[in-house]
């Protein structure tokens, strides 16, 4: 077993990110503290919480997503990879691209943009009315 009781594939992967951004497990400053809210009297009497500090750069995590104090111990390098990583590229992590774009399409059209598709809904069903008018076979004869 490695270090954290997760998958061999998930930690390689995440050891793989750490080495290629240059992160050691010494530039670490890592913290236990007792979680808070659900999990009861488990959660009360362990320090599951993580916080983990990243010396160099100052970025700060703290994870206590599951009640397993190795599980949240992987999670909260991961995410601070992550954030490593976004701070190095200077771009989005695809987490966030992915929020923004869902913010995007759950955003409110403008008064605009909402004349203009009631403006062609309603062409589109004038266009559609037109076409099942048809005379009464009764009238041709």
């Amino acid at each position: 077993m490695g270090l954290f009781p997760v998958s061999p594939e998930k930690e390689k992967d995440l050891l793989e990110r750490m080495s290629k951004l240059g992160i050691k497990n010494t530039d670490f400053e890592e913290k236990f503290i007792r979680s808070q809210g659900k999990g009861g009297q488990k959660v009360n009497k362990s320090a599951t919480c993580v916080y983990l500090k990243h010396l160099p750069t100052g970025l700060e995590v703290k994870c206590q997503q599951e009640r397993s104090q190795g599980v949240n111990r992987f999670l909260a390098r991961r995410i601070l990879v992550e954030k490593i990583e976004q701070m190095i590229k200077g771009q989005k992590s695809e987490e966030q691209q992915k929020i923004e774009k869902i913010r995007r399409q759950k955003r409110k059209r403008s008064k605009r943009a909402k004349e203009k598709m009631l403006q062609e809904k309603k062409r589109q069903s004038a266009k559609k009315k037109a076409r099942s008018f048809r005379p009464e076979s009764n009238d041709l004869e």
